[in-house]
This record gives structure tokens, C-alpha cells and sequence, in this order.
């Protein structure tokens, strides 16, 4: 059996919520924190009183417990953008690649293979050529 991205990539793609407007809306004040995290300053407010500097921002009963727990899947479901939860991984350890794992249910060794899978693929004609 070979190896087909796209096929792979729409079996991931039904698992992960989509970031539509109603996702975008309720996850507000969750992305908003995130966001205030590029300041160092604010990181070191989160780790220092992890519930004040949630409850500044207003986020959700189902938000808060899914910072509590470190659940990133949660805090996708609640609104959150991979993008901007980025940031508060970052605090708790985790990288980007680490997010796209645990999306796709992968670990993190399988996820960085289908990366390079995927690389792969892509059509030398296509490739960013880089100026040396």
C-alpha cells in the first residue's frame, strides 16, 4: 500500500475541529491569554498565579479546566487556535510538533515521519529554492 497524503491528511482533517467564527468567538478570551504570553512578563504572571491570570481574561468554566489539566485537545475543542496555544504549550513544555501530534493522534516520532513523508512528496519543480 503506498503512501498518499491527501487521503491521510482528510482522515486527520474530520478529527480536528474545525476554527470557524463560532469556534473563533467562543474561544476569545482563551486566545486573547495566549496571545499576551509573547510578553515574558505575562508567562511569568501565569506561572506565578495560574488562576488569577485566567480569571483577568475571563475564560470559561470548560477553558479554565482544560488549562488545569494541560489538555490541549480540550482547549481545542473550547475555542482554542493551535496557533496562538502555541504560546501557553511553550510554557507547559510542548513545541509545535508536539501539538500536531497530539491532533492527529500520533506520537510525536510518528508525526515528524509524515512530515518528512509528506516533504517528500512534493515535487522537486515545486520546492523553495534557497539563495546560497
Amino acid at each position: 500500500m503506498s503512501f498518499d497524503p491527501v487521503s491521510d491528511d482528510n482522515e486527520r482533517r474530520r478529527a480536528i475541529p474545525l476554527f470557524d467564527g463560532g469556534l473563533a468567538t467562543r474561544g476569545f478570551a482563551l486566545n486573547a491569554m495566549c496571545f499576551s504570553f509573547n510578553e515574558k512578563a505575562n508567562r511569568e504572571a501565569f506561572l506565578a498565579d495560574e488562576d488569577a491570570y485566567c480569571a483577568k481574561f475571563g475564560l470559561s468554566a470548560e477553558q479554565r479546566d482544560a488549562v488545569a489539566r494541560r489538555d490541549v485537545l480540550a482547549m481545542l475543542d473550547a475555542g482554542g487556535n493551535v496557533y496562538y496555544l502555541a504560546k501557553l504549550a511553550g510554557i507547559f513544555g510542548l513545541g509545535v510538533q508536539d501539538l500536531g501530534a497530539l491532533q492527529t493522534g500520533m506520537s510525536v516520532d510518528e508525526f515528524k515521519a509524515m512530515l518528512v513523508r509528506w516533504a517528500d512528496e512534493i515535487p522537486v519543480s515545486a520546492r523553495v529554492k534557497e539563495n546560497v
